[in-house]
């Protein structure tokens, strides 16, 4: 008798979220005509079917070969009670320190920005007090003993009153490298604003909100035409020397096919050490649909930095390994005929040999230490450059006589999660936490899910279920 088979590869199981009430689910992992999907189950609301990569070699490529071993924090905040994602602060069963933590400063901001998360707008007045920052400052030091990154968020942060005294109240801690969030736009109008936060390099880094080149799609994506502004905002930090991320949210169909022209743009900078990619989640203003809409996943930003750079290749797009399903990075080595992409000469292809597909590098300890160090977020871009000098002492084909903060270019593809493409496994994974007052440190994708404001009743309500589902299987489970 022939046996009818299902039409896809059977993967693996995790956990996830159900899309429309947010309850705990099984869910499974397939693979099917090359692309790879999360099959979901809610009792009340039926399956569902979530494209988490177009590409099952890339998928099974983080899941396989860059991982490397959980690097805990200093310690834990909250006891395990009711279950992933339930318990976030962290628990002792996440499996991740911080290798980037933010802290919210303020709900207002001078944009109302369709894509924002925070639901932060003009019409919020809203500042956490200093008291309170230097709480979860003190949260962050707690946690990880001596922070590797802190990003100063909002809103918009440079709004906030205090500013300032935040920076000040950072630098007196242990804290090796500060990042501050920002649309740009006090920087573009305030000079004096923009020189006093110079004076705090190095060691800061400003995170500049650049989604497009293009009227129609700023409009789309921030409801306002920043281009003017961006490009004021550029020249005063490069005028500067302050040292810059741009940050391009990524919506399929309005800016993706802009990827290549932010890289190109951001190399004209001296001051801007990379582009990061964040696609857009099912979180504050963006509603579900549109969020699935226009969702893409890692592996399509990698294919579209290939198609569109002019530099990188796809292979030179490598995941990150603390947390590899969600982060991919690349980086290249500036030079006078342009960039050079590292990245290109760690190759998966020419690292994998032998009947296990272990790394050839894990033969070299020096080598293996050098790659898994370079391909981490926790780590600023200047001690990335001392990280890439370590690699290159093992990789002597790359000639670079100079390699310093201005010479290291960065291509970041950061993926936050949403109900709909929730893998609990990878959640505990995360390595970017939203600090609070309390002490707690929460993974973003779960704090959008269930830890802002306006998801405190249903989170209770929740955990009241798994509290009282609990108790009744412990019943069942009793002895008569």
């Amino acid at each position: 008798m022939t046996r009818k088979t299902r039409p896809y590869l059977f993967y693996d199981t995790t956990q996830s979220v159900c899309t429309s009430c947010l309850r705990p689910v099984e869910a499974k992992i397939l693979i099917k005509d090359g692309a790879v999907f999360m099959d979901k189950w809610c009792p009340a609301h039926g399956t569902e079917r979530v494209l988490v990569s177009d590409d099952a070699d890339y998928y099974r490529l983080c899941r396989e070969v860059y991982v490397k071993p959980p690097e805990m924090p200093q310690r834990f905040a909250t006891a395990m009670q009711y279950g992933c994602p339930y318990d976030c602060g962290l628990c002792p069963d996440h499996m991740q320190h911080s290798c980037l933590s933010l802290i919210e400063i303020s709900d207002h901001c001078n944009l109302r920005c369709p894509t924002c998360y925070a639901g932060s707008g003009p019409e919020r007045l809203t500042h956490r007090s200093l008291a309170e920052v230097t709480a979860m400052l003190d949260a962050i030091v707690a946690s990880e003993g001596e922070a590797d990154v802190v990003q100063i968020s909002g809103g918009e942060p440079t709004l906030h009153p205090q500013f300032f005294d935040i920076l000040d109240a950072a630098r007196e801690r242990p804290i090796k490298h500060l990042m501050v969030n920002t649309n740009g736009l006090r920087i573009a109008q305030d000079a004096a604003f923009a020189e006093r936060l110079a004076r705090y390099a190095p060691g800061l880094e400003v995170y500049l909100q650049f989604d497009s080149l293009k009227r129609e799609a700023l409009m789309d994506l921030r409801g306002a035409d920043l281009r003017r502004p961006h490009e004021e905002a550029l020249a005063r930090l490069e005028a500067l020397g302050l040292s810059t991320t741009l940050v391009m949210t990524v919506k399929r169909g309005v800016n993706d096919d802009e990827i290549g022209d932010v890289i190109r743009h951001g190399q004209a900078f001296s001051c801007v050490r990379g582009v990061t990619l964040q696609p857009i989640q099912n979180a504050g203003r963006v509603q579900a649909y549109d969020a699935a809409k226009h969702r893409l996943t890692v592996s399509e930003l990698r294919r579209r930095i290939a198609e569109q750079s002019g530099v990188f290749t796809a292979a030179d797009v490598l995941p990150v390994p603390c947390n590899p399903d969600t982060l991919a990075m690349a980086y290249a080595i500036r030079s006078d005929a342009g960039l050079v992409p590292l990245t290109r000469y760690l190759d998966p292809a020419t690292l994998l040999a032998g009947e296990r597909s272990t790394i050839v590098f894990e033969g070299d300890p020096a080598l293996k230490h050098a790659v898994f160090k370079l391909f981490s977020t926790n780590h600023s871009p200047e001690s990335g450059a001392n990280c890439l000098s370590e690699l290159l002492c093992c990789l002597p084909r790359i000639d670079a006589p100079r390699l310093g903060y201005r010479d290291v270019f960065r291509v970041l593809i950061v993926q936050f999660m949403d109900a709909q493409s929730l893998d609990i496994r990878a959640l505990k994974k995360s390595c970017i936490h939203i600090a609070q007052p309390d002490g707690r440190l929460i993974p973003f994708e779960a704090y959008n899910l269930f830890y802002r404001d306006d998801r405190a009743g249903l989170l209770g309500q929740i955990r009241q279920e798994l509290s009282q589902a609990r108790t009744q299987r412990l019943q069942r489970l009793s002895p008569a």
